[in-house]
């Protein structure tokens, strides 16, 4: 088997009973959090909105994963993710997403992480664990990576 390295998921950036207004709201939430760990600047929170204007981060399954655009990588000072559940959902342009994952990489670095995050989220009982998870520990351990096959 493989190693594959652990995301990068500081449990402070681990928020489960977030509730926001609108799309817009749960992405600076993300936003937040990312800077509240060191990871990112504050011009990294417009970013992420920019993204989300210019292609939806929604995944499925409840899911969207917010990231800012390819030049605002250099106001990210060290690769993270943030996990913010909201518990009553937020309309994400006509998606119900119960969970956003924040992320925030340097270089190629969202690659992997986009990577990791998908393998992870494509398992509808992991998804389903991870929308209904109720403590930051659970989360962590939903986060782990899969280990790949040789």
């Amino acid at each position: 088997m493989a190693e594959t390295a652990p995301l990068p998921l500081d449990p402070r950036a681990v928020r489960l009973t977030a509730s926001a207004a609108d799309r817009d709201d749960a992405i600076l939430q993300c936003g937040r959090a990312l800077m509240e760990v060191g990871a990112v600047e504050s011009p990294y929170l417009d970013a992420m909105l920019e993204r989300e204007r210019a292609v939806s981060t929604y995944m499925g399954e409840g899911v969207a994963i917010p990231h800012g655009t390819l030049k605002a990588k250099e106001v990210v000072r060290h690769d993270a993710l943030c996990v913010l559940r909201f518990p009553d959902g937020v309309d994400w342009d006509g998606e119900r997403v119960t969970v956003c994952v924040g992320i925030a990489a340097r270089g190629d670095g969202h690659l992997r992480l986009l990577s990791a995050l998908a393998r992870i989220l494509m398992d509808p009982e992991r998804a389903r664990a991870l929308r209904e998870a109720e403590e930051v520990a659970e989360v962590l351990r939903l986060l782990e990576p899969i280990e790949e096959e040789e």
